[in-house]
């Protein structure tokens, strides 16, 4: 028999958590595959880079699986573990039999990164807001946050497709530095 687990959150307050855990779980287990897939498909002068790129994302994101599982686990609740669960509960969509541009794979995993990145937002929101677990909460901003960086990195990646062969913006893309604006 499993002791009761007396954590100051009732188990209605737990299972409401582990049921955002288990979204946040399943979308990061498909943003893996899709990364670690186009880890094996890119092709092209950017190779190199996108290769190295995509590992270190997909490494990263094995953690972060990891991480939100135990957190389940915490709670006193099995993660979803089987391919049927994870499309159950994500909201990343896959695109089977597709190999894109690798422009088009950044793209794709940037918009990827993008949709968590929004949906942590609203389950850090949920966490604190409707079950009162500030600690859910605290963890799944730092899940965001590493989300951010990830994108970051893709978004940087597509802007500089957008230089000139010099290195400068192309004219309609100049930018101005915070503070500086004229006056």
């Amino acid at each position: 028999m499993m002791r009761q687990i007396n954590i100051g959150l009732t188990e209605e307050q737990r299972q409401g958590v582990v049921e955002l855990l288990n979204q946040d779980l399943s979308n990061s287990y498909l943003l893996q595959l899709k990364t670690k897939k186009y880890h094996w498909d890119v092709i092209g002068p950017q190779f190199r880079t996108l290769h190295e790129i995509f590992e270190e994302q997909y490494t990263a994101l094995a953690e972060t699986i990891d991480s939100i599982a135990e957190r389940i686990r915490q709670l006193g609740a099995y993660p979803a573990g089987t391919a049927k669960e994870f499309l159950e509960f994500a909201s990343i969509q896959e695109a089977p039999g597709r190999v894109p541009s690798p422009t088009q794979m950044v793209a794709n995993l940037l918009e990827d990164h993008e949709l968590v990145i929004r949906s942590l937002r609203q389950h850090v929101d949920k966490s604190s807001e409707d079950f009162h677990d500030e600690g859910t909460a605290d963890f799944l901003t730092g899940l965001m946050e590493q989300h951010e960086e990830m994108a970051w990195m893709l978004r940087s990646f597509i802007e500089g497709e957008s230089l000139n062969p010099d290195g400068a913006l192309p004219e309609n893309q100049n930018r101005v530095a915070v503070g500086s604006g004229s006056r």
